[in-house]
């Protein structure tokens, strides 16, 4: 048997150069989120962490618990980002809708890196805005809670803003470094983590309610049974995918003749991923945070009964909320897809390219079928999504007992971001292994400039 030669040593100092190339992005990554998680615990000055972690513990299931979960537990203890990244989500929706809407913003979305570079310091500029209101609107909110801030007066609001509005701001930089540096989308795996980190304590309470007596194992058996059930579901969803033909004729460029070739254009049953929920989240909660904040009063007249009322129907688990979460779910579904997704530069695109779908003429009756098409596909997305998000809702609406708490806008944010990043990640090692592959296939028919010999 023949020995197999020795690998060059320059080839292999240059692989071993990539494989430490992505282990310190998986360092990177797993070095920001223990930063994420540490400023989580580091509290606001002047805040009593004591009576604000009983006074949270009174509020789980509620809309504070809410926000809670998605702050990663920072909004219970008041910490550096009791805000999270919520303002830089809602300030990027925003963004990208106006550069599809506003007549100047299109204009900058057509220039290319320098015209993009302008959108994302108008994004950052509308985080710095959304995140101040909302650390003003927090600030004053705990202040008017007595026993809750040590000294309440201007100079813990100001003191309160500012760290707030600086840990919403890092956090934007740190989700930037991330994606840049490390793997996957810097902002999805911080709100990623965010949610993970409230899994565990959940878990465990399932787990000491049962031990309690309090819960039957079989009512715990089926909420996890439950789980898997929805995980798989939506795991199925997201990787489903409609294919339509597409067929290139036979062509010639110079000298050389290319064959028909045939392929296909890919479209997901959620084409708009986990916008919609968060966008439909992020209206009903606006309203209902205004009658949190503004509608206790000790001797309530007409406006703060309203405000109270408001906000007990659009609080979570409320049958207006379930109807208004779903049907805003699948407004927001059909409006993002239509949005950024374009049948008529599609079909201008397949034409100039020769391409052409199998039984329709080039021009816009493709860009017609293409529109049908995503209109059903729409359709049945926008229910899955509704489906999926609202589930949790209906059983804590019938079943208010039930401790652990796991939305579907968590479910959906977990398994989107976990194949993201899979897929990145495999991406990264493809790459790495890219060039032992071409040496390993049959490349000595190929002689300089890539032409066969």
């Amino acid at each position: 048997m023949a020995k197999k030669p020795f690998k060059n040593p320059a080839d292999l100092a240059k692989s071993a150069s990539k494989m430490a190339e992505l282990k310190s992005r998986i360092f990177f990554l797993i070095g920001a989120l223990i930063v994420f998680r540490v400023g989580t615990y580091i509290p606001v000055p002047g805040v009593d962490p004591v009576a604000l972690t009983e006074f949270f513990n009174q509020q789980s299931g509620n809309l504070l618990g809410l926000f809670n979960m998605f702050s990663g537990g920072a909004l219970s203890r008041f910490g550096l980002f009791a805000l999270g990244i919520m303002p830089y989500i809602s300030s990027s929706i925003i963004m990208q809708m106006a550069s599809h809407i506003v007549p100047q913003m299109q204009q900058l979305r057509k220039e290319g890196e320098q015209g993009r570079q302008q959108i994302v310091k108008y994004t950052r500029w509308g985080t710095v805005a959304l995140a101040s209101f909302q650390s003003v609107a927090a600030a004053s909110w705990l202040q008017s809670q007595s026993g809750l801030v040590v000294n309440p007066g201007p100079s813990f609001l100001v003191t309160a803003c500012i760290t707030l509005v600086t840990g919403t701001m890092f956090l934007m930089w740190l989700g930037e470094q991330i994606t840049e540096r490390g793997i996957g989308n810097g902002i999805s795996m911080i709100i990623l983590a965010g949610i993970v980190a409230g899994m565990p304590a959940a878990i465990a309470g399932s787990a000491e309610l049962v031990r309690n007596g309090e819960m039957s194992p079989a009512t715990a058996i089926l909420m996890l049974l439950g789980a898997v059930a929805a995980i798989i579901f939506v795991v199925y969803m997201e990787r489903a995918q409609r294919r339509i033909t597409v067929n290139y004729a036979r062509r010639q460029q110079g000298r050389k003749m290319f064959a028909a070739q045939s392929t296909h254009l890919p479209f997901k049953i959620n084409m708009s991923g986990v916008i919609p929920p968060i966008f439909a989240s992020s209206i009903l909660l606006f309203p209902a945070t205004i009658a949190q904040f503004f509608g206790q009063s000790a001797h309530p007249g007409p406006f703060q009964r309203f405000l109270q009322t408001m906000g007990a129907n659009l609080g979570p688990g409320q049958p207006i909320y379930v109807l208004l979460y779903a049907a805003l779910i699948i407004f927001f579904c059909f409006f993002y897809t239509a949005l950024m997704y374009n049948s008529k530069d599609t079909a201008d695109s397949l034409k100039k390219a020769g391409a052409f779908l199998p039984g329709i003429r080039p021009g816009a009756h493709t860009a017609d079928y293409i529109d049908k098409v995503l209109t059903r596909l729409t359709f049945w997305g926008a229910l899955y999504v509704a489906a999926v998000c609202t589930l949790p809702e209906l059983v804590r609406m019938f079943n208010p007992s039930l401790p652990f708490s796991f939305g579907g806008t968590s479910l959906l944010i977990l398994v989107v971001v976990t194949m993201d990043f899979m897929s990145q990640l495999q991406a990264h090692a493809m790459s790495q292994q890219y060039e032992g592959m071409m040496q390993k296939a049959n490349l000595r028919n190929y002689g300089k400039g890539g032409q066969l010999r």
